[in-house]
């Protein structure tokens, strides 16, 4: 183990050396003891050992960054004389800086240190769960880790903070086989620092296997309506990342792309929607405490009851635009439930579709979006039907958001978001 603090006190005097006058930089190690399944049997145990050093520096107003997986002498002064060097190359921006100096903080989060004979025994169980359970999953790829980080973030101001976090984590990639039928692949994911609990019990585990071997059975759509769609938390997850990215981060902004650059404090949603980024909710397992331009991360709202709170922004946006710089850094977003169960929101719907995954391109500077809907159910009168192939989708992301149906009681916390399921209106859906 190294000694962060010992490392980030040569980066400083080799940064200050090279003639950097602001500088930030982290430091960062990691132990990941990682089990692998491939194809239903195990096939790896190993131990990863990680450094990690980024440097960003600044001189007469220019910036240069730098990163390195090393922290010995030699690496760390050819990294600073590196990072100075990217800087006389650039071009002067006042908007850059670093964050003023607060008060130190050290935060200590989640497991630590690794129960890894239990933590064996869990990744054990799952397996046998799996095949006891859902005899029709195929289990592709199994990746379940624990992670052990130590993280020591500085600036020339004076800010330190340190945090040590170590949490679990269980990575499945798995697919429906039974005889000549087979479905797509489908993925699962948890956060946990907790090993109590079964991981088939965590996140949607159990519901995303059994809706897998529910696909092995399609029907090609044929022809085109417009009706509701309902976004499973996973497929939701990727709609909200779309739109925030779409709207509201730095690039957007920056570039006046966005088509909410003027709805700041303006009704951008349908009331019952608010998105809060929020590493400190009980529900986020490690969230972040820290962001990586040098502030304590604080939970936000980017949308309160549809309306747009903040932008996305970090300091050198927030200085360039004079908008308020964002609270935190992390996506770990968390919508809380609504007041309609799952099956009330499809016994409600005439046509429809569940999607379960969506695959698509980068939507459109508007919002439009087109893709196919994966592992996914058609929806008629009230009823799911059946799983549905080769359909597409398209609709728009912003318009989405203003035309609501429901959302559900159920919620899927996996220690990265807290999501429900949401019915939206305004889709077209199309097959053959």
């Amino acid at each position: 183990m190294e000694d962060l603090k010992l490392v980030a006190s040569k980066v400083r005097e080799a940064l200050i050396k090279e003639g950097a006058q602001k500088a930030q930089y982290t430091v960062l190690e990691k132990i990941t003891h990682e089990f692998n399944v491939d194809g239903g049997e195990f096939s790896l145990f190993r131990t990863l050992f990680d450094n990690s050093l980024s440097l960003t520096a600044f001189k007469d107003n220019k910036k240069g960054t730098m990163a390195i997986n090393k922290f010995d002498d030699a690496a760390i002064a050819a990294a600073a004389a590196d990072c100075i060097k990217s800087a006389e190359s650039g071009i002067a921006d006042e908007a850059y800086d670093i964050a003023p100096k607060q008060e130190g903080k050290v935060f200590n989060e989640g497991a630590y240190e690794p129960e890894v004979d239990r933590f064996f025994e869990r990744t054990k169980e799952l397996m046998a769960d799996i095949r006891e359970r859902h005899p029709k999953i195929l289990m592709e790829q199994m990746v379940v880790q624990h992670e052990k980080i130590h993280t020591l973030y500085q600036n020339t101001n004076g800010t330190e903070f340190e945090s040590f976090r170590g949490y679990y984590t269980v990575e499945l990639m798995f697919s429906g086989h039974e005889g000549d039928a087979t479905t797509s692949f489908f993925g699962s994911y948890i956060k946990t620092a907790s090993l109590d609990t079964p991981f088939i019990e965590l996140g949607s585990i159990e519901k995303d296997l059994a809706d897998v071997e529910a696909q092995l059975v399609t029907v090609p759509l044929t022809g085109k309506f417009e009706g509701v769609a309902i976004l499973t938390p996973s497929s939701l997850s990727s709609f909200l990342f779309s739109a925030l990215g779409n709207f509201v981060t730095d690039n957007v902004i920056l570039e006046k792309t966005s088509i909410w650059l003027d709805k700041l404090h303006e009704q951008v949603a349908d009331p019952r929607i608010t998105i809060r980024l929020a590493p400190h909710d009980e529900r986020i397992v490690c969230g972040e405490r820290f962001t990586s331009d040098g502030f304590l991360s604080q939970d936000y709202a980017v949308i309160r009851d549809g309306v747009l709170q903040n932008f996305m922004l970090n300091l050198y946006t927030s200085n360039k635009t004079g908008h308020e710089h964002a609270p935190n850094s992390s996506y770990e977003i968390v919508i809380e439930g609504g007041d309609t169960a799952l099956s009330d929101m499809i016994a409600g719907i005439k046509k429809g579709i569940l999607v379960g995954r969506f695959s698509g391109g980068a939507p459109s500077t508007n919002g439009d979006f087109s893709g196919v809907a994966k592992n996914s159910f058609l929806i008629e009168d009230g009823k799911i039907t059946g799983a549905v192939s080769e359909t597409m989708i398209n609709g728009n992301l912003a318009d989405m958001l203003n035309n609501l149906v429901a959302v559900s009681e159920e919620t899927v916390a996996d220690g990265s978001s807290v999501l429900p399921y949401i019915a939206f209106g305004g889709f077209t859906v199309s097959g053959k």
